[in-house]
């Protein structure tokens, strides 16, 4: 009598059946988007017409974002679809499932010269989204604008006082 093992499917997972770290990073940008606008998981889930436990297990990259509940959640959060994968550094990017099943596990558009942009993701940072969050709750809008104005003209000016700069 032959035995028949039937194997989970690990559609999206990594070989060992941990949530893909793409899908991770997704939820994470999720997240920081939700957060940055003030919303709760409670509030996106009312307006994507979910459960906040669906949104969480988004968020952690438990369940993996179809394309047109992604669609959804860029609508709602005001961003296009590709800001969810914005900022995916090289060792995130080369765990697809496609990538899985490559020879040398090397995607062929991870060349050396693009390494430069997979640095660290300062949309991450808590300084980041404790200052945009800041500057949302500026209850005055055009106070708002000309602080917005002058950081822009800041980062614009080159500054080589080392000894001020941290």
């Amino acid at each position: 009598m032959t035995q028949i093992i039937q194997k989970k499917s690990r559609r999206g997972r990594t070989p060992l059946g941990e949530p893909n770290p793409i899908d991770v990073h997704v939820g994470n940008r999720i997240r920081l988007r939700r957060t940055l606008l003030g919303l709760s998981q409670e509030k996106l889930a009312s307006l994507l017409g979910l459960t906040f436990q669906q949104v969480q297990k988004y968020e952690r990259g438990m369940n993996r974002v179809g394309a047109s509940r992604l669609w959804d959640i860029s609508r709602v959060l005001e961003v296009p679809v590709n800001f969810f994968y914005e900022d995916m550094n090289k060792d995130i990017a080369s765990q697809s499932p496609r990538m899985f099943s490559l020879a040398d596990g090397q995607p062929e558009y991870l060349k050396e010269e693009d390494e430069a942009i997979y640095e660290a993701d300062p949309m991450q940072r808590e300084e980041t989204i404790e200052l945009v969050k800041a500057y949302y709750k500026i209850p005055n809008r055009k106070a708002a604008k000309h602080m917005f104005d002058l950081i822009i003209a800041l980062s614009k000016t080159s500054y080589n006082n080392e000894d001020e700069q941290e």
